[in-house]
């Protein structure tokens, strides 16, 4: 990589930034954003000042400023986080683009600076973007539009190039469930004496994240619920259902290898509560793996985030110890 000195080269700077080699070459011919010093006969060699500048760009770019807008500030040396743009301005039509290189499809191109973060492992950046993204337009939207895709475009990319992404993912989800908790833990407070929603992985799912943002959309609701995460044995789950007496169970299945129809059938005819007013919960299915199949009576697929939000705040709605809500 050379040292202090002799700078290091475009391809360990790209490996650094998580850039293509071919987007730094363009940067430098369309916007003069390249090493200070060349030196003829030899391999481009870059600074760590010049690698600051391209730090800014990332940063910028990003956040959703335009490249030549972006390759200005940082030249200039006035893009710092604080003097960025939101990252989460609204977007009035929907357009396809690059994500570094996962495939977004339809994704509000605003938003695409979270790909962009991910495929750079850049933490801080990630962060910053969804705060903003759940400060401005919400849980609903920012999970939706923003989160889920993006979450997808990288799983696809990791299923078609061998083991490379898989640290994306991880690095991804983790900031997308510190996100998700960090909404839940600024939620009003709920009754305490209302039935919970139980959410649970069905035996063998790892996928929690969609789980996380609807207990995170509940909790913002200001209803009661039980999350218990990853791959939930059948017996367990039984016995958690019959000492709660929830009011709905959210069952999380992402792939028909691991959709346990028989355990929601067992936990749809579950009932509870005194002799003469036993009842049971409504079980929700949630998650592709449950696709295919009608559900049975007591139960529900609910097809996205909003339908299942929805769905359960109209069911405590008729509960007589909650107060109405506007």
């Amino acid at each position: 990589m050379g040292d202090g000195t002799t700078g290091i080269t475009t391809g360990a700077v790209a490996r650094r930034l998580g850039v293509s080699p071919t987007t730094l070459r363009s940067w430098d011919q369309r916007y003069g954003i390249g090493p200070a010093a060349r030196e003829n006969g030899r391999h481009r060699r870059w600074t760590p000042a010049d690698v600051a500048v391209l730090e800014a760009m990332c940063r910028l770019t990003t956040s959703g400023v335009p490249p030549a807008e972006a390759a200005r500030l940082a030249r200039t040396g006035t893009g710092s986080p604080a003097a960025e743009p939101a990252a989460t301005t609204p977007a009035p039509t929907r357009a396809p683009g690059s994500g570094n290189g996962l495939p977004l499809a339809d994704v509000r191109q605003e938003f695409r600076g979270l790909a962009r973060a991910a495929v750079r492992l850049d933490s801080p950046a990630m962060d910053t973007l969804l705060r903003g993204l759940l400060a401005t337009h919400g849980l609903v939207t920012s999970w939706e539009e923003v989160m889920g895709p993006t979450l997808h475009a990288v799983g696809r990319k990791w299923e078609s190039s061998g083991d490379r992404y898989v640290e994306v993912e991880h690095l991804l989800s983790w900031h997308i469930s510190t996100a998700l908790r960090r909404t839940a833990d600024t939620a009003p407070p709920h009754r305490a004496d209302a039935p919970p929603v139980l959410l649970a992985c069905v035996p063998g799912e790892q996928h929690t994240l969609p789980l996380e943002a609807l207990t995170a959309g509940l909790t913002e609701r200001a209803l009661p619920t039980r999350m218990f995460g990853a791959s939930v044995p059948a017996e367990a789950l039984g016995s958690a259902v019959g000492r709660l007496g929830p009011l709905a169970v959210v069952l999380w299945s992402q792939s028909r290898s691991t959709a346990a129809h028989a355990l929601a059938r067992h936990v749809a005819d579950t009932s509870f509560g005194v002799r003469g007013a036993r009842t049971r919960p409504l079980v929700l299915l949630a998650g592709p793996g449950w696709a295919g199949r009608a559900p049975a009576p007591g139960m529900l697929r609910p097809t996205g985030l909003r339908e299942a939000l929805d769905v359960l705040t109209h069911r405590y709605t008729d509960l007589p110890l909650l107060p109405d809500r506007p």
